[in-house]
Parts: C-alpha cells; sequence; structure tokens
C-alpha cells in the first residue's frame, strides 16, 4: 500500500503542493488532474522518492520511504516526460539493461515494438520511443507504476496497447497513479484533482464507439 499525509512542497517561496494527501491499494489506479504549473509532476517526483517534500509523510507498506531510498526504488517504475533511453543503442540493447537477464518478449508485444528490436533509438520517432519508455515499464516488474503523461506522442492504436498493460498490471495485484491531460483507457479509477480544479470537470471515461 502507497500512502501519502499531508505531503507539502515549496519551489522557491511559492507553495506548489499544499497538503496533499492518497491512499493506494492493490489493483487500484488514481488519475490526477489539474491545469498546467499545478504541480502533477512534483508530485509524481515526490511519489517516486525523487523529490523529498518540505512537510508531510510518503509511507510505503507503513514504512517511510525516504528513511531507506534505496529499497523503495524496487517497487516503483517511473515514467517521466523524458523517455530515458540512449540514443546510441539499439531498442533490444536498451531494454536489456532493465530486464534483469529476463526474456524481452512481453515488452515486445505489449507495445508492438519487435520489428525496431535491433534499430537504433536515435531513429526512433516520438512515439516510437515513448512506446519504448513504457515497455521498460514493464520490464522493472514493480508493484507501483507511476506514469506521467504516458500517452504523449502515441497514435490511437499504441493508446489502446498502453490500456491493455495498464489492465494486465492491475490484474496481477499492481496499483498505478497517472497523469494526463486526454482520456486514457482507465477503468474503475479513482481522481485527484489539484489546484481546485472541480473534479466534475473532468470524468476520466473511455469511451468505445
Amino acid at each position: 500500500m502507497l500512502e501519502a499525509r499531508d505531503i507539502t512542497v515549496f519551489r522557491g517561496e511559492r507553495l506548489v503542493l499544499d497538503q496533499v494527501s492518497l491512499s493506494l491499494s492493490a489493483g487500484e489506479a488514481m488519475l490526477l488532474t489539474g491545469p498546467n504549473g499545478a504541480g502533477k509532476s512534483t508530485l509524481m517526483r515526490v511519489l517516486a522518492g525523487l523529490r523529498k517534500p518540505d512537510s508531510g509523510e510518503l509511507l510505503w507498506q507503513d514504512r517511510n520511504v525516504f528513511s531507506d531510498r534505496m529499497a523503495y526504488a524496487h517497487n516503483i517504475a517511473y515514467l517521466g516526460h523524458q523517455d530515458a533511453l540512449k540514443p546510441g543503442l539499439t531498442l533490444k540493447e536498451n531494454l536489456s539493461v532493465f530486464s534483469h537477464g529476463d526474456s524481452l518478449d512481453e515488452a515486445f508485444e505489449s507495445f508492438d515494438l519487435r520489428p525496431l528490436a535491433d534499430t537504433p533509438v536515435r531513429l526512433f520517432s516520438a512515439g516510437q520511443k515513448r512506446r519504448a519508455a513504457l515497455a521498460r515499464v514493464i520490464l522493472a516488474q514493480a508493484p507501483l507504476w507511476l506514469l506521467d503523461e504516458p500517452s504523449l506522442g502515441l497514435d490511437v492504436h499504441s493508446v489502446d496497447r498502453l490500456g491493455e498493460a495498464l489492465r494486465n498490471h492491475r490484474q496481477k495485484g499492481g496499483m498505478i497513479i497517472v497523469t494526463t491531460h486526454v482520456p486514457l483507457p482507465l477503468e474503475d479509477v479513482r481522481h485527484l484533482t489539484l489546484s481546485g480544479v472541480p473534479a466534475d470537470e473532468w470524468t476520466g471515461e473511455f469511451t468505445v464507439a
């Protein structure tokens, strides 16, 4: 279980997050929304253990995350706005770094990447890089996925594949927190809206015609 209690973050003298609290259990997903500058990415970095809050607590299985960040890091897969891929390596070489010696088959199949396995990442389009970064998330085999705008650059077909990956992860007991400005294929999702945006302005529903 992940629990954040009264997370407060300042950037200089500006209050970015004001006593934000949330909790998430196995199989649950949370959609984090709000306008640009609302602190969504900052909160995600706090939840990833990359930024210590100015006040408040972040707990994983009832233990303070910041008392042992390295132990916590094994439980999360974090995808930020940068894809974190080495452009001079092929896709297979990039993903092998995160595979711990395991097969790459599921990651390749999940985002239709097998035809690109031996292609240097520097030749990828923005959408191909994002699919590769999402494959890296799958390879982490971490119970908690923190995905900051995961659909950036993805076409409709790839968004469908993302939805399938999200469903599979939750069915295995995984947890997901995701930020987005566009609808995502996430069912039965909880909501946290930052910066005073009314929750009813975003339904989070994904409708298939």
